[in-house]
């Protein structure tokens, strides 16, 4: 992938360089008013290829950073939830070590409210 995206490059460059060679001869702009440049066509055509394509490099640039910015923090939280659930459980309270008591049955004056309680009859 490394040699293609070079590959490509070096053709654009060679075409530019036989563009550039073919196409030196001074052109005469009018920039507004009574101001006029003397240039040479290439350096005018570069110039402007290279004032176009800002904008759209910054763009770029932003939404890497931003989006960059926003994978950061998703591996920030994944990074704190792996490490929450990696971790060992608290340790246990005295309170929750105690055995558990047997229910106390609710005693009482009557002899009807607890049938065993009552003696022959």
């Amino acid at each position: 992938m490394q040699f293609l995206r070079t590959a490509f490059w070096v053709v654009i460059a060679v075409g530019l360089a036989f563009f550039c060679m073919a196409n030196y001869v001074p052109v005469t702009v009018r920039l507004w008013g009574d101001m006029v440049m003397d240039t040479k066509l290439p350096v005018l055509l570069i110039g402007a290829f290279l004032l176009g394509a800002l904008p759209f490099w910054i763009m770029a640039r932003a939404t890497r950073w931003r989006l960059k910015r926003r994978l950061d923090s998703s591996e920030r939280a994944l990074a704190a939830a792996t490490a929450a659930a990696a971790s060992p459980p608290p340790a246990p309270t005295p309170a929750a070590l105690a055995p558990e008591q047997p229910a106390v049955a609710a005693i009482t004056d009557s002899p009807t409210a607890n049938p065993s309680l009552t003696g022959p009859a």
